[in-house]
């Protein structure tokens, strides 16, 4: 039964394919700080030296969200919503620990358990980049520890609990493409749905790192399309042209919606592989009804269960080993 009407079928398989077969769902995603997140290796705020723009030249470096900094929260609300309607018990699928492999978050999301099997992840996910530099985008904060009476002092001696940490600020703004492949249309749903529900991102997920996922629309193609960095160096580009670009003040949120929507559109029009764009109003009636089916139980039920049946089917038919017979000889 198909769950969308504002979609055509013909983009989604009606199985999860063993081999690649050449659709994908790619989801036009603004990501906004809205509060003070942590994306860091080794102590330091992940970064990179980059070009400003396409058509501006001048290097700047930006800040950096990788991969896994994106994905892993969103398989994990994915995971929580499978334990909450109880299609997954949490003793017999636990992450990074025991995967059961036969759930949509292993098979949509990937696993690997040494010799008892793998399964690739169909959700592509690369590094997304601030539109505004590293300087523009962070500041430094001073952490400290008190005593339980609120003071940094104990019968004469000062701790020495204090510490310094750069912090990315609130309304900082990372364009960033999910690409699902070969989605049936539970799958596309179940991500979909991923990305909207996630909240946090980053270290210190209990107490901060507050980040809210606008999808400005959703790109069906025969292959992947362009890179987080050139969308984001189009959307400065568009942005200093139409002189929106305010490097001492936080960008406006209307005007990068409508920079991400241009330039998006942009440089669809240079790929060279058949696409279908529901950008802007034309993605409106497909993000109304997803919100109506995953806003209600019924709907979310719906979708989590037709994402368990055809995992279970597909690892029955893929991953799971054969059981061997017990059955003797001329019996």
């Amino acid at each position: 039964m198909s769950l969308l009407k504002s979609v055509d079928a013909k983009f989604f398989h009606d199985q999860i394919p063993y081999k690649p077969m050449g659709k994908y769902a790619h989801f036009l995603t603004i990501r906004v700080t809205e509060s003070y997140p942590l994306f860091q290796t080794d102590g330091e705020l992940n970064k990179a030296r980059v070009r400003a723009g396409i058509e501006d030249p001048t290097p700047i470096s930006r800040l950096a969200m990788f991969k896994r900094k994106q994905s892993t929260p969103e398989r994990l609300v994915g995971r929580e919503l499978l334990r909450s309607y109880g299609l997954v018990q949490a003793d017999e699928c636990e992450y990074n620990v025991k995967f059961a492999m036969n759930n949509p978050d292993c098979i949509i999301y990937g696993f690997a358990i040494g010799d008892s099997g793998s399964e690739k992840s169909k959700v592509v996910v690369d590094t997304a980049f601030s539109i505004t530099s590293f300087d523009e985008s962070h500041e430094t904060f001073t952490l400290n520890a008190p005593f339980e009476n609120g003071t940094m002092s104990k019968q004469g001696e000062v701790t020495s609990r204090i510490n310094q940490q750069d912090h990315i600020r609130p309304q900082v703004f990372f364009p960033s493409i999910v690409t699902l492949k070969d989605p049936t249309e539970a799958s596309f749903l179940y991500v979909f749905n991923n990305i909207l529900r996630t909240r946090h991102y980053g270290a210190q997920t209990t107490r901060t790192g507050r980040i809210r996922n606008e999808l400005i629309g959703v790109v069906f193609a025969d292959g992947e399309i362009t890179s987080n960095l050139r969308w984001t160096q189009a959307i400065y580009d568009c942005m200093r042209a139409e002189n929106t670009l305010y490097l001492t003040d936080p960008l406006n949120e209307n005007d990068v919606m409508t920079a991400a929507k241009t330039a998006i559109t942009h440089l669809m029009a240079e790929e060279f592989i058949v696409h279908t764009d529901l950008i802007g109003d034309n993605f409106q009636n497909l993000l109304n009804e997803v919100k109506q089916l995953t806003g209600n139980e019924d709907g979310i039920k719906a979708i989590l269960q037709t994402a368990m049946d055809e995992s279970k089917a597909y690892f029955a038919a893929y991953v799971e080993k054969p059981k061997k017979s017990t059955a003797k000889a001329g019996a």
